[in-house]
């Protein structure tokens, strides 16, 4: 007897944003695994004999290694159970989500990713700020921040993004110093606009702007941290224009 896994988008943050076809997964869900960043908002549409396993990943506090995460899904599966991997965001956008899959396949268990919104292009929105203008930028690359140059763990190519038009970086705050004198040393003038976007599309998003010379002093003025969305390009210059979120008077859908 076998079951089927989702392995699921749930949105950058706010529970509105998960698609509809999200939903009909956790609705339909013998077994969630779901991840730190999932609004436990959407749980409350599980069913209410649905097993709940948390498995965030945190800074030095994993509550559960990947190859158990990897058990679980097989092993659940197995017993016939319809098993739904909740993560937050996009399950292919830093998500594992491909390792995941490719667990399944050589289990021969049946599987379907549903696709989310990644924080990369909603956080930005929210705080009133396209990835892409027709004035201000045509290219957008989405990047992990965290590899550190002395611990032997950067990858980037930094030469390469400096030529990109707006560059995101996914949970890097502790890492600022060394993304703004990478890009300034390969070519960003240090005057390029930066937003950093906290809990962004929530009800406690923060949206902070400086530039590469100035944005690490500003992270610490606001005692900014993670989980945040930094943004580098002339993109966030159109914020002035288009803030919506922090000063809507929209009533919700």
């Amino acid at each position: 007897m076998s079951g089927s896994v989702y392995i699921v988008g749930a949105g950058p943050g706010d529970p509105k944003l998960l698609t509809i076809r999200g939903l009909e997964c956790i609705q339909q869900a013998d077994v969630i695994l779901y991840d730190r960043l999932v609004n436990v908002e959407l749980l409350h549409h599980a069913k209410a004999d649905a097993k709940l396993i948390y498995c965030g990943k945190e800074p030095g506090k994993h509550g559960m290694i990947q190859d158990e995460i990897h058990r679980v899904l097989v092993e659940q599966a197995s017993l016939g159970k319809q098993v739904l991997r909740l993560k937050g965001g996009d399950p292919f956008v830093f998500g594992r989500g491909a390792e995941e899959a490719a667990v399944l396949r050589q289990a021969r268990i049946p599987y379907e990713i549903v696709p989310g919104i990644t924080a990369g292009i909603a956080a930005p929105a929210y705080a009133g700020i396209p990835v892409t203008h027709r004035d201000h930028g045509a290219s957008f690359a989405i990047v992990p921040g965290q590899g550190r140059a002395e611990k032997g763990q950067d990858f980037l190519n930094w030469a390469a993004l400096a030529q990109i038009d707006t560059v995101a970086f996914y949970m890097s705050v502790g890492n600022i110093e060394h993304i703004t004198k990478s890009l300034i040393e390969n070519g960003k003038k240090d005057t390029t606009p930066v937003a950093v976007i906290e809990w962004g599309t929530t009800e406690n998003q923060r949206t902070i702007t400086g530039n590469l010379a100035t944005i690490t002093q500003e992270i610490l003025t606001h005692h900014i941290s993670n989980p945040s969305m930094i943004l580098v390009g002339d993109v966030v210059g159109v914020r002035e224009e288009i803030s919506w979120f922090e000063e809507k008077e929209l009533k919700p859908c």
